[in-house]
């Protein structure tokens, strides 16, 4: 596993140091999907060499998206005044959707399109070489150097706009920060792809953002989590046979879900220290409203997917064993044991395949095409002892429709009505 992921870990910690601070300025300034635009330019800098010959990753393709990504930081840095008719974030969302588009149509006929996007949007960080993270390294080094001897003009132009100084100084500071800002996206996005990219920009700087009120402080909330999260996003693309980019992805979003289910809470305690029990009514009256929407939802739509009656009856099976007969029951139970059966050899199997996809096991193609026909066939298996679990499942469903749906519907809309009148009599 190291000697796989040692390389992608660096390239994320390239990426946290230059990306949460540059983060910092995107969120002061307001236009949080400057990073999407000039990525999404960048890409199409590439889109446009690529349909001139050149591959994604040649010098070629680099050089046009830089090209493409300094035209960008150019109108951005023109685009903005103080009292302008049309906000910013307008012309920014304006060139990202164009951008967008017009790379769709120019990969529209070529061949691999597909392919071609889905590489500009999720990257290759999984197979950099230690070479481009040394090159990533030395191009980011100056840049930060430059932002750190630039920094106080900078800095008030980000945080304090109105006393920032003449128009036509703010301007010539813009363009050097979207100039450097577009040469570190058009090099990430070449790396990581668009959305890696992004979430390096955005995510630790909120979180900063939450927790800290100094730009050093948020500086430093930023570049701890991103490490952190680097860290968690390709251990589970590893345990899991996840593509990386994604998977990183989803752990920044992860992160900042439960950062802010955790202040959240912090809120609600310290509202229930101050004010008692009344602090609550509010949360009671939307939870009994859930329960009462749940009830309805069952009620009406019986075959719907209702997770939360599903994870009812994971915790308690009788809950559904209820609503089904001996016969139902027994049945239940044998194809239950087979889904487990089944979703446990091809857990076992599965792991044999990635381990000789990545050289850990040896195995020849004839053993390597086996375990794929064994997979196939294992995999129609359990498709077909899960069509019956979720027959029954609708068989009880419509049982339960009665007999759970109409007192929950019940119980929520009420206790919902009583509470809210009797927070307004308060």
């Amino acid at each position: 596993m190291l000697e796989l992921l040692w390389a992608p870990f660096l390239a994320c910690l390239v990426l946290t140091a230059i990306h949460v601070y540059l983060g910092l300025h995107v969120l002061a300034r307001g236009v949080i999907f400057v990073d999407l635009a000039l990525a999404q330019v960048a890409a199409l800098g590439v889109t446009v060499a690529f349909l001139a010959g050149h591959p994604i990753q040649s010098e070629a393709a680099y050089w046009y998206a830089l090209a493409f990504t300094l035209g960008g930081a150019a109108l951005f840095a023109a685009s903005r005044t103080r009292r302008a008719p049309v906000p910013q974030e307008a012309i920014i969302g304006i060139v990202y959707a164009v951008s967008a588009a017009a790379a769709v149509l120019a990969v529209d006929r070529a061949p691999q399109g597909s392919e071609h996007i889905k590489q500009l949007l999720v990257g290759g960080i999984l197979t950099v070489t230690p070479a481009e993270v040394g090159t990533l390294a030395l191009l980011y080094a100056p840049i930060g150097a430059l932002h750190w001897l630039v920094r106080r003009p900078l800095l008030d132009i980000s945080f304090d706009p109105e006393g920032a100084g003449a128009r036509r100084a703010v301007r010539a500071w813009d363009f050097v920060f979207y100039a450097s800002f577009g040469l570190v996206v058009t090099s990430s996005v070449r790396l990581a792809g668009v959305l890696l990219v992004f979430a390096y920009l955005v995510v630790p700087a909120t979180a900063g953002a939450l927790l800290a009120r100094s730009a050093r402080g948020r500086l430093a909330v930023g570049w701890a989590l991103g490490v952190l999260v680097s860290v968690g996003g390709l251990a589970a693309s590893w345990a899991w046979d996840l593509p990386t980019g994604a998977a990183v992805v989803v752990a920044f979003g992860a992160l900042l879900a439960a950062l802010a289910v955790a202040l959240g809470a912090g809120a609600m305690v310290r509202a229930t220290r101050e004010r008692g029990a009344a602090a609550l009514r509010g949360v009671a009256v939307a939870l009994l409203a859930a329960v009462g929407l749940a009830g309805l939802a069952l009620t009406l739509f019986p075959r719907m997917d209702h997770l939360w009656l599903d994870w009812l009856e994971a915790s308690a099976p009788a809950v559904r064993a209820l609503f089904l007969s001996e016969d139902e029951r027994e049945t239940y139970r044998d194809s239950l044991e087979g889904v487990e059966r089944s979703a446990a050899e091809l857990a076992r199997v599965r792991a044999m395949q990635r381990e000789a996809q990545w050289g850990a096991r040896p195995a020849s193609p004839e053993i390597q095409e086996r375990m794929r026909q064994y997979l196939a066939g294992r995999g129609e298996m359990l498709a077909g002892e899960q069509t019956v679990l979720r027959a029954l499942r609708t068989r009880a469903r419509e049982r339960q429709r009665w007999w759970l749906g109409v007192p929950l519907l019940a119980l929520g809309a009420g206790g919902a009505a009583a509470l809210a009148r009797r927070r307004r009599t308060t």
